[in-house]
């Protein structure tokens, strides 16, 4: 005779063991903590950061039609209107990332918002974007630059197609309340050498190329940026000692910076702050 109590009481433990087993309900809850956030993989979250690391846009030099084009498309974006996922290619160390970052900051103070977050996802983490940005669509009350700085794909790798995926957005089409920004040193995200051995490799080698060069053509704004000339560099480093108050002989600071940018084999936005941290250590000037 079976002991309907026995079994009652054995089909509630193993109900509540199957409960202690399976994963916790991924849930954003909290996005009032902070204007930043990182892509965690480990638990599948954005995780808040205490601070974006990021400068003034005005300190942003040299690049007047790249901050235009970018401000403009992400006031759309804040305000609910069209607006595109954007590459920022070009050269190294010429304010890709800083002017994404300043963009935030300045669409922060134009509209007196605090629902508008930028947050990091690693180059590593491209193939959980589709399972992030369904988490941020959830969050219909806030909006989401999503930042992948420095994104590239190289030989043997397929994580391109799962961003491919995640911009085109399916039959659900791409979440409203986010947008794509990838910053990248390749305008199509890979090596020549691969597209190049992909074309001699291929059955049909046009179509082969295509598939990979149309990972680009899924971002509607393309802002390129290039080397930067010796007076716009020269203009980079006057703007930071204004702005820190740092005061030496114009002379003196131009034969020093640009003797640094020979030395670094470059002359960039990077380059130019790199010199200004190593000035403002020596002048025992603190800078953020």
């Amino acid at each position: 005779m079976i002991n309907n109590d026995k079994t009652i009481s054995l089909l509630e433990r193993i109900a509540n063991a199957l409960d202690r087993l399976a994963p916790p309900e991924k849930k954003i809850d909290n996005l009032h903590k902070s204007e930043g956030f990182v892509y965690d993989s480990k638990t599948g979250l954005i995780r808040p950061i205490k601070g974006i690391n990021r400068i003034p846009i005005s300190l942003l030099q040299g690049i007047e039609p790249q901050k235009k084009l970018l401000l403009d498309n992400t006031l759309n974006f804040s305000q609910n209107l069209t607006a595109n996922n954007a590459l920022l290619w070009g050269a190294r160390g010429t304010g890709k990332s800083s002017l994404v970052k300043a963009v935030h900051a300045e669409i922060l103070l134009k509209t007196k918002s605090t629902n508008l977050k930028l947050v990091e996802i690693h180059r590593e983490d491209i193939s959980e974007l589709p399972e992030l940005l369904y988490l941020l669509s959830q969050n219909e009350n806030f909006k989401f630059i999503l930042l992948c700085d420095d994104l590239s794909f190289d030989s043997g790798e397929n994580t391109y197609k799962s961003l491919k995926a995640a911009l085109d957005g399916g039959i659900e089409g791409k979440p409203n309340n986010v947008i794509f920004y990838a910053t990248s040193n390749r305008r199509h995200l890979m090596p020549r050498d691969m597209m190049e051995n992909e074309r001699s490799t291929a059955i049909n080698p046009s179509e082969s190329v295509e598939e990979k060069v149309s990972l680009s053509d899924r971002f509607g704004l393309w802002i390129g940026f290039h080397n930067m000339s010796q007076d716009t560099f020269l203009e980079i480093v006057y703007g930071y000692c204004d702005e820190f108050k740092i005061s030496i002989d114009k002379n003196i600071l131009k034969s020093e910076a640009l003797e640094w940018s020979i030395t670094r084999g470059a002359r960039s936005g990077r380059v130019a702050w790199q010199f200004i941290q190593d000035l403002a250590g020596k002048n025992k000037i603190k800078i953020y």
